[in-house]
């Protein structure tokens, strides 16, 4: 199995790299390639779109690449893919994020900064260990396979979606939100699964095994 690691010069692409490869341990004939040629996409079997940053210029960096037709094509095909934090946002419609930006469009809903008023004094960005909710979607869900109804993820981000219907998990900051997101062949998850310790890697070992 070849899966790619999309560099649209957004993120820290050898930690996920690592994970992946750690997380592919025990499974056989895995490769993990790190990807910026859009022109390659649909030589793989699954992709990760990782990254950290602002949504207005990850979109850019994907449309002037020629990316985001690919990501397109692919999610397609059928084939599974992934989106870890930032990417798991470009998955949606839009975003307010320092303006309105059009996303990717593969999932329903739109980014959305966390409601401070509603925090109760939280701090933005939500950055640590919090708890994740299994929906009872997400109970079905092989990504998630072998996980309890209640488990922990590492965050660091300031946006967040709550208006998805394809929830997998949810986590609480003040009030619910979305933690992954799932329909058919395209997955998102919020927190970073790379920096999640056995939990996370085994989101990873389950996307690797769909």
């Amino acid at each position: 199995m070849n899966v790619a690691i999309l560099n649209y010069n957004i993120g820290n692409l050898a930690s996920v790299k690592n994970a992946m490869i750690y997380a592919g341990k025990g499974l056989s004939n895995i490769t993990i390639t790190i990807e910026s040629n859009p022109s390659n996409l649909m030589r793989y079997d699954k992709i990760l779109l990782p990254g950290v940053g602002a949504f207005g210029d990850a979109m850019e960096h994907l449309r002037t690449s020629g990316m985001q037709e690919a990501i397109k094509e692919f999610a397609k095909s059928g084939k599974y893919m992934l989106g870890i934090c930032l990417g798991m946002q470009l998955l949606f419609e839009e975003s307010t994020e320092f303006g309105i930006h059009k996303g990717l469009g593969l999932m329903g809903g739109k980014i959305e900064s966390f409601d401070r008023a509603a925090l109760n004094g939280l701090k933005i960005p939500h950055v640590g260990w919090n708890k994740c909710l299994l929906t009872d979607k997400g109970k079905q869900s092989m990504l998630l396979a072998g996980l309890p109804r209640e488990f922990y993820l590492y965050f660091v981000h300031s946006f967040h979606n709550r208006d998805c219907e394809d929830t997998l998990a949810q986590c609480e900051y003040g009030y619910s939100f979305n933690a992954i997101v799932g329909r058919d062949n395209i997955f998102g998850i919020q927190p970073h699964p790379e920096k999640s310790h056995e939990v996370g890697l085994g989101i990873l070992t389950n996307f690797l095994k769909l």
